[in-house]
């Protein structure tokens, strides 16, 4: 590399664009290159926003410019496997939105793809650089606990998406709610553990509405070849929509481990009542992204979060999906 700031193209710019811009925005070994986006006014008005950087429809003109040295992908789900390989074929690094695929294929295509070229790939399960998720492994690493043989995780929120026809709900789209966002759960309890999964029991609610094809609300039993087991409880269902809650429970063969409820989203009481306050900023996206960078500046194709473990999450995802459907236990991939 050289030694000017790391020209970062963000591919997408909706919603969740904006926590990786702010991320680039605050580190000074990069810098952000531009966007693109299928959608053209899309990609104008973040670029607008943003300084007036390069923006364009095209992503092969993107992926061009002697400028851009990596990519942001922060698009719809069914779309990561496409232009991933596209990345890796125009010699990029890549921070990719969890999920890596929709598919276990398509997740080891693109692992393949830029292992062969020697690029840094990198998947943004984002709750591994949270304060918590960090602490909770790095207290079992260094074996205060024992062995792990039980893990609950719960993380509950509510309503996020704008409207009901968001692509998320659509799962031909997004792969299902348990891999799209039961995929942070499952990657977070299996770094924790640090065995190989063998096998998922799932089911799902549509609490928010029964004719909405989603299950907003998740329960995932995974087992693991050493005997752990873990549970995970995830929402997009709860209301208020602000008020959210974390409980972590890790039972080892030496010791307990237990983060007690955590309101990510405080209640206030006033002289106008009860008001859930915004729970504030993704923490944890500059963390990602450092991450990132480090592997990047040291021409070292390892991240913090591997294609390997990303393609893992991946089965996992897959295999909570089938779960539901079936009504049984499924084997991990």
């Amino acid at each position: 590399m050289s030694n000017r700031p790391l020209g970062i193209l963000v591919v997408g710019a909706g919603a969740i664009a904006d926590l990786h811009v702010a991320a680039v925005a605050a580190d000074p070994r990069c810098v952000l290159a531009g966007f693109a986006d299928v959608n053209a006014d899309r990609a104008r008005t973040a670029a607008h926003r943003n300084g007036g950087v390069f923006w364009t429809a095209d992503l092969a003109e993107a992926l061009a410019r002697p400028d851009v040295d990596a990519c942001i992908i922060c698009t719809p789900n069914d779309t990561h496997e496409d232009l991933a390989l596209r990345v890796a074929e125009a010699g990029k690094h890549l921070l990719l939105e969890k999920p890596l695929a929709t598919t276990v294929e398509g997740a080891d295509a693109i692992v393949e793809a830029f292992a062969r070229r020697g690029l840094v790939l990198a998947v943004a399960h984002s709750h591994r650089f949270y304060d918590y998720g960090r602490t909770v492994h790095d207290e079992i690493a260094s074996g205060a606990v024992g062995r792990p043989t039980l893990v609950r995780l719960a993380l509950l929120g509510g309503w996020i998406w704008p409207d009901w026809r968001a692509w998320v709900i659509d799962p031909a789209r997004s792969g299902g709610h348990a891999l799209h966002n039961g995929v942070h759960l499952l990657d977070l309890v299996t770094w924790w553990i640090g065995s190989r999964p063998v096998s998922v029991y799932a089911r799902g609610q549509r609490r928010t509405a029964t004719e909405l094809d989603v299950h907003d609300y998740l329960e995932m039993v995974v087992r693991y070849d050493d005997g752990a087991v873990a549970i995970c409880e995830m929402s997009r269902a709860h209301r208020p929509t602000a008020l959210a809650h974390r409980d972590v429970v890790v039972q080892g063969t030496g010791g307990l481990l237990t983060l007690a409820w955590d309101g990510e989203g405080a209640l206030l009481w006033d002289e106008k009542g009860a008001h859930t306050l915004d729970p504030g900023v993704a923490y944890g996206f500059a963390a990602q992204l450092g991450a990132w960078l480090d592997a990047v500046t040291a021409g070292d194709a390892g991240t913090s979060v591997s294609g390997e473990e990303a393609a893992m999450a991946v089965a996992l995802g897959v295999a909570a999906e089938r779960s539901m459907a079936l009504g049984v236990p499924v084997e991990v991939q």
